[in-house]
């Protein structure tokens, strides 16, 4: 059995005892591979020191998050692109829109995600989209955005059974991670209406923990249970879910 973490922030702990401690659990769990997403320019460090000491593990993406798209972000891109032309990465992520913290910057985050799809356009590279409580302003900005060289993952989706078509008639995966085990999130009934080829799994470590350690610092090798939920709602193993989404993940990632 062979797992993707598609959408994992492990490389808080770069440099630290707890990054090999958390590794060596995800490798315990059949998690052989994470993917990892930058989210401004002082997260660069420490997401290529982890690719370093980790390089047939863990792969890494460039972007800059929505919730670090300040009156600074000109200068934050310009730094993240010239990271992107010295360093080979696998995704530009995660970038996206999030009406949750501050509604104010919505039209500098705009103006963030469109260059930064135009990064991925050149790169033939796919995106990873972080949306919070901005699904229609998202969905306008794909629309806006749509041709044949836009893909990616909808990371953390926690929408609706026709919020995930329209994400998916875009182009885009869906990055089911640990609210899919929350009871009364109602993910679950909507994962069970999507084919498995459009699902990739992520923890989002370390936020989101599924239960049974909802509410608890997540980490990668939790994936296993996000993994079993999916099995479940699908009625199949885990293992089959794993060989479907890691094949996903490799078709998009291109590795």
């Amino acid at each position: 059995m062979l797992l993707t973490d598609t959408h994992t922030h492990i490389y808080y702990h770069a440099g630290t005892n707890k990054l090999q401690e958390y590794l060596q659990r995800c490798l315990d769990n059949h998690i052989e591979r994470l993917f990892l997403p930058n989210v401004n320019s002082a997260s660069i460090k420490p997401v290529f020191d982890t690719v370093a000491a980790y390089p047939e593990h863990c792969f890494p993406m460039l972007g800059l998050h929505p919730c670090d798209v300040k009156e600074n972000y000109i200068d934050e891109l310009n730094n993240i692109q010239k990271s992107l032309e010295n360093n080979k990465v696998h995704a530009i992520g995660e970038i996206g829109l999030d009406l949750y913290w501050d509604k104010s910057t919505l039209e500098i985050q705009k103006d963030a995600f469109r260059t930064q799809v135009q990064w991925a356009k050149d790169l033939n590279l796919p995106i990873d989209i972080h949306c919070r409580e901005a699904f229609t302003e998202l969905f306008e900005l794909l629309e806006e955005l749509h041709d044949e060289k836009l893909f990616g993952i909808l990371h953390c989706f926690t929408g609706t059974l026709e919020q995930a078509q329209h994400a998916i008639d875009l182009g885009f995966a869906l990055g089911i991670g640990g609210v899919v085990t929350f009871k009364k999130a109602g993910l679950d009934n909507v994962v069970r209406e999507i084919d498995l080829k459009h699902i990739v799994l992520e923890t989002d470590a370390p936020y989101l923990a599924p239960v049974p350690y909802r509410g608890k610092e997540n980490e990668s090798s939790y994936l296993v249970y996000v993994a079993q939920k999916v099995a479940d709602l699908h009625a199949m193993s885990i293992e089959e879910v794993a060989e479907i989404t890691t094949a996903n993940s490799k078709r998009i990632f291109g590795i």
